[in-house]
């Protein structure tokens, strides 16, 4: 098992920045991706970035140039550092860290997802 737990979110005027940051607890080891997700009332989760145990870094065409997602593995820590923000950022922001499990003795495995509670980003005037 693994939780995470959002922090950072809060109000930002257009062009500003915001750090948030997901700390995981409990099988951290077992984590193999981080990454952070989007979500507006009545639409799907999005995904915005992830990054890889080793660092690889995967972007939404949408946020490219304005945002960097960091890990620390050492302390199980995220972080999504946004720039530029404007107000169509405006969404829900979820953490959310994948698990390979192995489920059978020739090394079958399964890729579990854990999720946050989410933070709210509000950008406005």
């Amino acid at each position: 098992q693994v939780q995470l737990v959002e922090s950072g979110g809060g109000l930002v005027q257009p062009g500003g920045s915001l750090r948030l940051s997901c700390t995981a607890s409990g099988s951290v080891s077992s984590i193999t991706t981080m990454g952070w997700y989007r979500q507006a009332p009545g639409k799907e989760r999005e995904l915005v970035a992830s990054i890889t145990k080793g660092g690889s870094t995967n972007y939404a065409d949408s946020v490219k140039g304005r945002l960097t997602i960091a890990r620390d593995n050492a302390r199980n820590k995220g972080n999504l550092q946004r720039n530029s923000l404007q107000p169509w950022d405006t969404d829900v922001y979820y953490c959310n860290a994948e698990v390979r499990k192995v489920i059978n003795v020739e090394g079958a495995s399964v890729n579990i997802q854990y999720w946050g509670l989410g933070t709210l980003v509000t950008v406005s005037a």
